[in-house]
């Protein structure tokens, strides 16, 4: 009889200590550190970690106040099903394609493990590695692509490093950290291209900053049954980083095979995480307002960049990405003493800032902050 570890088992074995999000103490094939959090007081402005400063949907706080009379029960089953077939509504998929959780890391612990050491993960560089650096600490071999000239995923150079080795494709759209979106019907055709000889997952945490992000989706293949995982979160334009949950849509025999693991366990996801979540999910006025509000604030910050004439992407996320001229740490720690924490640099681009779009004041505060460290060389 076949022997399925649960997530708490399957993360164990594979070294990792249980209720991380992501595999902090060590990255692999070269990446930076993870995104820390700031040192500085409360008091300064933190767009360091690409989180909503405008928050969740008011329903979010009500629905969660409502359940904290309920923090002694774990949250089950039923409460579970009953989000996951809220997703598929959402998503016009199978209620059977839904994996609960913030599942990158354990998604490629699976696959790790599944195919064996050896096995190889293409992903680009620079971008957010949880899913790689967990399937490397069960044997696979990241194969890093670096972007093309336009900052974007390299779809021709990622093609070519498909073969019979290659376990998954993961690529995050739009990138992260440069903002940009690869072109739509370019995009899909390496998707299916691409899934036919491996399983391909999009990371979509930062999509619903588009404008056009239903027609712009991967879901669309999960839907024509191709090889395709695309995850969300809720982590971004939700506002609900302080109580992470996201979802995958995948091929049916992946997410059975997953819950088989144990993975989109109820009492692993939390009680107020599943209520907040599917809260959130319903309030579709609230990610437009947000999404509105987040795009006027990135022109306004494009339209600085330009100004100051420094080299920028064409940034579609809730982020800004520029060529500061200097080493980012450079500019960071000028940035820190004007109240403005910017986070980490993002090897190889060593003289590139990335700044997570805030609150208008909070932008005006950044902005000056910006033209001011610039003086000073």
């Amino acid at each position: 009889m076949a022997h399925y570890l649960s997530r708490r088992e399957l993360l164990k074995r594979c070294g990792i200590v249980f209720g991380t999000r992501a595999l902090a103490p060590k990255l692999l094939f070269g990446a930076t550190s993870p995104e820390g959090q700031s040192t500085r007081p409360d008091s300064s402005v933190r767009l360091s970690l690409n989180e909503n400063p405008y928050g969740p949907s008011p329903d979010v706080v009500r629905t969660v106040q409502s359940e904290l009379g309920r923090l002694n029960r774990y949250a089950d089953e039923t409460l579970s099903r009953r989000f996951a077939e809220q997703v598929a509504a959402y998503e016009q998929v199978s209620v059977d394609q839904v994996v609960l959780g913030e599942i990158l890391d354990v998604l490629g612990l699976y696959l790790g493990r599944s195919s064996g050491p050896g096995s190889e993960f293409i992903y680009s560089t620079p971008g957010y590695l949880a899913l790689i650096d967990a399937a490397a600490s069960a044997g696979g071999i990241g194969v890093p692509v670096p972007l093309n000239a336009q900052y974007q995923n390299d779809l021709t150079t990622l093609k070519s490093k498909i073969n019979a080795k290659t376990r998954a494709i993961y690529l995050i759209n739009p990138h992260n950290p440069t903002g940009t979106i690869s072109d739509d019907q370019e995009f899909k055709s390496f998707l299916r291209e691409g899934g036919r000889q491996a399983v391909v997952i999009v990371d979509e945490a930062y999509l619903e900053y588009t404008s056009d992000f239903a027609a712009r989706s991967a879901v669309s293949l999960v839907r024509e049954g191709a090889n395709v995982v695309v995850f969300r979160t809720f982590d971004k334009i939700y506002g609900l980083a302080g109580m992470p949950i996201g979802y995958a849509l995948a091929p049916r025999t992946l997410a059975d095979e997953l819950r088989k693991q144990g993975v989109g366990a109820a009492e692993d996801l939390g009680r107020l995480n599943l209520v907040g979540a599917s809260a959130a999910l319903a309030d579709s006025a609230q990610v437009e307002n947000t999404r509105k509000a987040v795009a006027k604030e990135r022109e306004l910050w494009l339209s600085v960049l330009s100004e100051l004439k420094l080299t920028h992407t064409d940034a579609q996320a809730n982020f800004v990405f520029f060529d500061a001229g200097r080493p980012q740490p450079i500019l960071a720690a000028a940035m820190r003493e004007r109240g403005v924490d910017i986070g980490r640099a993002h090897p190889p681009y060593t003289n590139w800032a990335r700044i997570t779009i805030g609150l208008p004041a909070e932008n005006r505060q950044a902005q000056a902050a910006l033209r001011a460290a610039l003086k000073l060389s």
